[in-house]
């Protein structure tokens, strides 16, 4: 399973739409690290909708994209948009993305 982290907007927009987005590979991690990626990603797609908060000036908005075989999901949050297991797959992925 590969697992991509895109960002956009926010007050470093223009600086994020130049960088990569973040990848993370279950074949590249140890097998713990990897049950724990699918089991937040499974929790993260079985959410029914992100929580609406309001706007925010500012706020950034995030694209997971799940691809794990053929298949492809593309889950999405943002600052003032998200439920809590998008917020812990979110986190995750950010600390460790190569």
């Amino acid at each position: 399973m590969r697992v991509s982290l895109a960002t956009h907007g926010g007050q470093a927009a223009a600086i994020n739409m130049r960088l990569p987005a973040r990848v993370v590979d279950s074949d590249r991690l140890p097998p713990g690290k990897a049950q724990e990626l699918r089991r937040l990603v499974s929790a993260a797609s079985a959410e029914t909708g992100p929580v609406q908060t309001g706007p925010a000036r500012d706020a950034m908005s995030y694209s997971i994209t799940v691809e794990d075989g053929a298949s492809s999901t593309v889950l999405t949050g943002s600052d003032t948009a998200m439920s809590a297991a998008f917020a812990t797959l979110l986190s995750w992925i950010e600390r460790h993305a190569g």
